[in-house]
């Protein structure tokens, strides 16, 4: 198999890596908030909202958060894979 890297400038390879990373992490905090609450997702955690089986707050908020983190980790592959379809 081809290094993948190799045709790449350090700085491509510098860029590509944060942001891979930065996507990790990401997960990784969405991950961590939904889990307070037992939750795969967003919408199953917002539905327990609803529903009463907890309490509103703070769970809105960490709903809000883990909305925003989504949101924000799309951005992230967006920019990734346009990054890489430029090179």
């Amino acid at each position: 198999m081809d290094n993948f890297y190799e045709n790449l400038s350090p700085e491509d390879v510098q860029i590509l890596d944060s942001l891979s990373k930065l996507l990790i992490e990401l997960r990784e905090s969405r991950a961590a908030l939904l889990d307070r609450y037992g939750v795969a997702d967003d919408t199953a955690l917002f539905e327990k909202i609803r529903s009463g089986d907890i309490d509103e707050h703070p769970a809105y908020e960490v709903y809000l958060g883990a909305k925003l983190i989504e949101s924000t980790r799309e951005a992230v592959r967006k920019e990734l894979r346009d990054y890489m379809l430029e090179k």
